[in-house]
């Protein structure tokens, strides 16, 4: 293996404490003992050089703040941001010799995935090219999610695949929080709150009726792949001229009323931020969990989904604030309203585009026998007591990632989630009750 040193050197550099949307990826990775690796392994194309991917990685650690942050820690153990204007990261060239490059290249990743992350040591992005006698075959790139959020993500991609030469757009995280420290910022970290603090103390004190089922390992991860409920929401959203956003929330919802036996149904949404002024075209994290409650027992669908439409607006509009004060007033509701209080229920929608045309009610029943269900992953890393992820698995199907506290959430009650809201879905495009 050989290893290039990379210089870089970009705008902007100082240090400050962490922005919401950092503080809020930071509570995460410490509640989960990790530093969450995002990335993969991409082939490359014919003629690419290990030159090529050096000004690759040259051009984002440049041009990118987010991705030149590391962590300084006070005496008191509070992380603080440190941008840097320049320095050194290394490249990984990897030969393959006899073995597969792409098999080469998982273990690359997966040593990556696996290797501790020093915060205030390491820049974040790890990368490797994988070559076979010489020739580049596969590129390896892995980065914590400190720095990153999936909108950011899909810009900072999006900009490298046309070496974007304009200056970057948006509050970088120290303007962030600058912007966050005055006073238009505390009125909207000030109003977000007290909406949290209303909900907080209306809503049921539990998510699900029922026990868990205690198994060893105890957090399970479930996968949900359905080419029938795409299909179906996509139909509803032709129908209704709601967005399939809302439209899939809704099925979430009314599912959970149905097998969760609690109403309203209360989750904590994934906001990614980026519909307020400063923050659409920003490379690093601005998303929040909003909190959204959904009364929708006993409603006709087309009744739920604008109850959940207004719920989720409202929800949104109140996901942008400062963390800390936010923790401060939610562990004191939860001391008044006992130990059963739970806010660990997360849902986070991250499909793309969904096409808007009308959809045949045939294709919808066709496709209900081709779902499958499988438990992934079982082990006592720490999960949230569940967190709900909705994905395009391919152009044709949904995945549906459901991660669960056995303790809290049994397997049986997370199963019978993920098939009610391919069901409600169903049911609800094609105007009766559906069998495979």
């Amino acid at each position: 293996m050989t290893r290039i040193s990379v210089a870089f050197a970009g705008e902007g550099s100082g240090e400050d404490e962490l922005s919401w949307g950092q503080r809020e990826i930071w509570e995460a990775l410490v509640a989960q003992r990790g530093w969450m690796p995002m990335g993969g392994t991409l082939p490359l194309p014919p003629g690419h050089a290990v030159e090529d991917t050096v000004e690759r990685l040259r051009y984002l650690m440049s041009r990118y703040q987010s991705m030149r942050t590391r962590l300084r820690f006070a005496a008191d153990g509070t992380p603080r941001q440190v941008v840097h204007d320049s320095g050194e990261i290394t490249l990984e060239v990897v030969e393959a010799g006899p073995a597969d490059p792409y098999e080469v290249a998982l273990a690359v990743q997966l040593r990556y995935e696996q290797t501790e992350y020093d915060f205030t040591s390491e820049w974040p992005m790890r990368m490797a090219v994988v070559q076979r006698d010489g020739t580049p075959t596969h590129l390896v790139a892995i980065m914590t999610h400190f720095v990153m959020d999936g909108g950011g993500a899909a810009i900072m991609l999006a900009e490298e695949e046309r070496h974007e030469t304009a200056p970057v757009q948006g509050m970088q995280a120290l303007e962030q929080v600058q912007w966050q420290r005055s006073p238009a910022g505390q009125r909207l970290s000030g109003a977000a709150i007290r909406y949290w603090e209303s909900t907080l103390r209306t809503i049921p004190a539990r998510r699900i009726a029922g026990a868990g089922d205690p198994q060893t390992p105890r957090y399970w991860r479930g996968e949900f792949s359905s080419a029938a409920l795409p299909l179906a929401v996509q139909s509803i959203a032709a129908r209704t001229q709601v967005d399939a956003t809302t439209v899939m929330l809704t099925a979430c919802a009314v599912a959970s009323v149905r097998i969760c036996g609690v109403n309203p149904v209360v989750t904590r949404l994934v906001s990614s931020n980026r519909f307020r002024p400063g923050l659409a075209e920003v490379v690093g994290p601005v998303s929040q969990s909003a909190l959204c409650a959904m009364d929708v027992a006993d409603l006709p669908f087309d009744e739920a989904l604008e109850r959940v439409r207004r719920a989720s607006v409202l929800a949104y509009k109140h996901g942008y604030y400062d963390r800390a004060r936010l923790e401060e007033i939610t562990a004191a509701i939860a001391r008044e309203r006992g130990p059963e209080f739970d806010l660990d229920w997360f849902y986070n929608n991250r499909r793309g585009p969904v096409d808007p045309s009308p959809v045949d009610p045939s294709l919808v029943l066709a496709a209900l026998p081709r779902s499958v269900l499988r438990w992934t992953i079982k082990r006592d890393e720490v999960y949230a007591r569940m967190f709900l992820n909705v994905d395009d698995e391919s152009a044709e199907t949904v995945r549906l990632r459901i991660e669960i506290d056995t303790h809290h959430v049994s397997p049986a009650a997370a199963e019978a989630l993920l098939r009610a809201m391919e069901e409600v879905a169903v049911e609800a495009a094609i105007g009766e009750v559906a069998t495979a």
